[in-house]
């Protein structure tokens, strides 16, 4: 076989081990799994995903917000929300 079959074939390989499901060759199995863990949590606790777009100067009041509380961006969002829309 020639120096670049050889090449072609070990890129093969290396592609292979990348995209294949259920393995840590390059560290994603492990996070993959915490995602799930995530997901099965957030979910027992009746959380769901909520994605908006916001004016990058209301992120950063939120961010600092949550900073200054010690607490997660999440909490500050959803206690922002329940005041605003509180009647």
């Amino acid at each position: 076989m020639k120096k670049t079959g050889m090449a072609k074939s070990d890129a093969k390989k290396l592609m292979g081990k990348m995209v294949a499901p259920g393995t840590t060759g390059f560290g994603n199995g492990l996070a993959a799994v915490d995602r799930r863990e995530q997901r099965k949590r957030d979910q027992a606790l009746g959380l769901v995903p909520f994605a908006v777009k916001l004016n990058g100067d209301l992120v950063q009041k939120l961010q600092a917000l949550a900073k200054e509380r010690g607490v997660e961006l999440n909490d500050v969002v959803a206690e922002v929300l329940s005041k605003g829309l509180a009647d």
